[in-house]
């Protein structure tokens, strides 16, 4: 039986990459699923096509229909989410509860700006700011102006969030009036083709506006002209390839990058034993939770913990213990609560930075010695989760600069808040730092201190236990990315997401032409 070869959407037209394409497989089963290829396909005709056709097509609307087109695409994955939850299981190993992350997510998150695009009205441009007298005279000023840029968005995606990492750029961006070529990772490429394709079939953007390529990313980033854009998710390694590319040192290509992050959650101190214990249940729950959630492959999952030294054997026992329950197989299995890694490149990339991590720490919770449901440890991508702990942060740095990219976190003391904070700051810009307490003022002070190094800071006190969205869950009100180590990459945030799809100009004029913008 030959398996189906996934088709790439490019210049207006499904085609068939001319090589044999990389296989896909089941995560558990270890079957092929699907082929992905893009060998042959003519790059410059897609870029080309997509610059001319899609975006003047999308820059003629305005932004309460373009905002209406991404409503229609809500409607459509919608219809189409059971397809989307097999393949999710099937190639990514994900349960119902990991999927709808990454699913359901993607399609609140393209709602999300459905809804925010709507409210920006029948306009083709928006104005930044009040306009400024430049002289004595009011009569001549000057307005600030942002108007979409008139390039391509080309969108390097990670193997995690195949649905979510589309739609959390593509949505801000199509509703900029710029139209997306997205290159998803080729491991769990086939869930992403799937929800174009859906997307594509119903007819709901313009020729051009919504491309996807499947297979190697080789002379995508030579496409690239100055007024485009390129966003990117995964290693800094790659990253650091990207950034010195020509098309970005020598024809100045705008770039976002969301690279590695070594997350934090910190539990503050308390003054009773009761907020202590409070504060601290709160902690071992989420930081249990973000070790399974996808098996741990999210950016934003938590790899460090800190907690007050008199805390850190009550810590390492409660969290051991959360662990012990959670149930690792496969995903069609009900018993199962958490699910496999998307490949077995990436079961061996985990396990050789865990040896890694293991060689300078204790091991408080060994996911060695767990067995799998319904699932063969030979061919399954599975692995249960490892809780480390060193009592010696200071001296331990491999902690601080390894990321495992899986379910494994490492559980540290600390003596006094200041020296919680720089244990922090040694991880070098993260994504998502979470703050556990009770006293509302000292999580306050903590959360303005780690704001400089990290996107967003996600503090849980007990008022809002059962309320609050989660350390790594990743909403689109609120800014994601984060500074140095993180890439220095800014995405949604709301509105201010449409940022890095305009390009910003200073209109002088007298006040009668102003009043026409």
């Amino acid at each position: 039986m030959t398996t189906q070869l996934l088709k790439n959407f490019v210049a207006g037209r499904w085609q068939a990459g001319t090589g044999a394409g990389t296989p896909l497989f089941d995560a558990v089963l270890g079957t092929e699923l699907v082929r992905v290829d893009a060998t042959g396909l003519d790059l410059a005709e897609a870029f080309r096509f997509a610059r001319e056709a899609g975006g003047a097509t999308l820059r003629a609307l305005t932004y309460k229909q373009r905002a209406a087109m991404l409503a229609q695409a809500v409607k459509v994955l919608q219809a189409n989410r059971d397809a989307y939850y097999d393949i999710a299981t099937a190639n990514s190993g994900t349960v119902k509860n990991d999927t709808a992350v990454d699913v359901d997510g993607g399609i609140f998150t393209l709602g999300t700006y459905a809804k925010l695009g709507d409210g920006l009205g029948d306009v083709h441009h928006l104005t930044d700011g009040d306009a400024a007298r430049l002289g004595k005279d009011p009569l001549f000023q000057s307005q600030h102006v942002q108007v979409p840029t008139r390039g391509v968005a080309l969108f390097i995606n990670a193997f995690n969030f195949a649905s979510w990492g589309l739609w959390e750029k593509a949505a801000p961006a199509l509703l900029s009036g710029v139209p997306v070529i997205v290159k998803p990772a080729t491991s769990t490429a086939w869930l992403t083709q799937r929800m174009v394709k859906d997307v594509v079939d119903a007819g709901i953007f313009p020729a051009g506006a919504l491309s996807i390529i499947c297979g190697s990313s080789a002379g995508l980033l030579d496409q690239l002209q100055p007024f485009d854009v390129v966003s990117f998710t995964g290693s800094a390694d790659t990253a650091a390839v990207i950034r010195s590319h020509p098309a970005v040192v020598q024809r100045s290509v705008r770039v976002n990058i969301e690279a590695d992050s070594v997350n934090s959650a910190l539990l503050l101190p308390s003054t009773s034993a009761e907020d202590t214990q409070a504060a601290l249940d709160l902690l071992v729950k989420e930081v249990a939770r973000e070790m399974t959630v996808k098996s741990g492959q999210k950016c934003t999952a938590i790899r460090r913990v800190f907690v007050p030294e008199a805390l850190y054997d009550a810590a390492a026992a409660a969290i051991s213990a959360r662990l012990a329950k959670t149930t690792v197989g496969n995903p069609r299995n009900e018993a199962v609560r958490m699910g496999a890694l998307v490949s077995r490149t990436q079961l061996a990339a985990v396990r050789e930075g865990l040896a890694q991590l293991k060689a300078h720490t204790d091991v408080l919770h060994d996911g060695a010695q767990a067995t799998f449901i319904d699932a063969d440890p030979a061919v399954a991508c599975c692995i249960a989760p490892t809780l480390l702990g060193t009592r010696n942060p200071d001296g331990t740095s491999i902690v601080h600069d390894v990321e495992v990219f899986g379910p494994v976190a490492t559980l540290m003391p600390y003596r006094d808040v200041p020296h919680a904070l720089a244990l922090i700051r040694r991880g070098q810009g993260s994504l998502v730092a979470s703050l556990y307490g009770t006293d509302p003022a000292a999580l306050s002070a903590a959360a303005l201190e780690l704001a400089d190094s990290h996107g967003r800071v996600h503090v849980i006190s007990p008022d809002v236990a059962a309320l609050h969205t989660g350390h790594g869950n990743v909403m689109p009100q609120s800014l994601h990315g984060g500074p140095g180590r993180a890439g220095g990459g800014e995405e949604l945030g709301g509105l201010k997401a449409l940022n890095f799809y305009h390009r910003r100009s200073a209109i002088q004029a007298s006040t009668a032409v102003l009043g026409n913008l």
